[in-house]
């Protein structure tokens, strides 16, 4: 029997965008990859969940014809000093891949977290 062939779903999902790219499971080659432009005219229309759940039928259908069967999901916000929570398209992308028969394994929050960088532009208090 032939082993079955994973990838990894890489997500990103800001307030203003959702992208999501699907890599090989070392992450170093590209397989498919969709932006909320790629879908939607509206630019207000990029982040909602509705476009995510487009996104992700219509890369689930790619990554079905290149032989992928499940993904590796890795959530990642803007974060830094900015948003450290995903946008509301992450959720909508990840049931969307589930309902599309893709087997998922991992589901995993990347977003990066500062360790003692630059302050927050924000005003002081004396």
């Amino acid at each position: 029997m032939a082993t079955e062939k994973w990838g990894v779903a890489h997500i990103y999902s800001s307030f203003n965008n959702t992208l999501i790219t699907i890599t090989d499971v070392t992450g170093a080659e590209t397989i498919a990859k969709i932006s909320g432009g790629m879908v939607t005219k509206a630019a207000r229309d990029e982040s909602s969940p509705y476009t995510a759940m487009q996104m992700a039928t219509e890369i689930a259908d790619k990554i079905r014809d290149k032989g992928l069967v499940g993904v590796h999901i890795k959530v990642r916000a803007p974060g830094g000093n900015n948003h450290r929570s995903p946008g509301p398209g992450a959720q909508a992308a990840i049931r969307a891949f589930a309902r599309a028969g893709i087997k998922i394994g991992r589901i995993e929050d990347v977003t990066p977290i500062p360790h003692d960088g630059t302050w927050v532009k924000k005003g002081r208090r004396v």
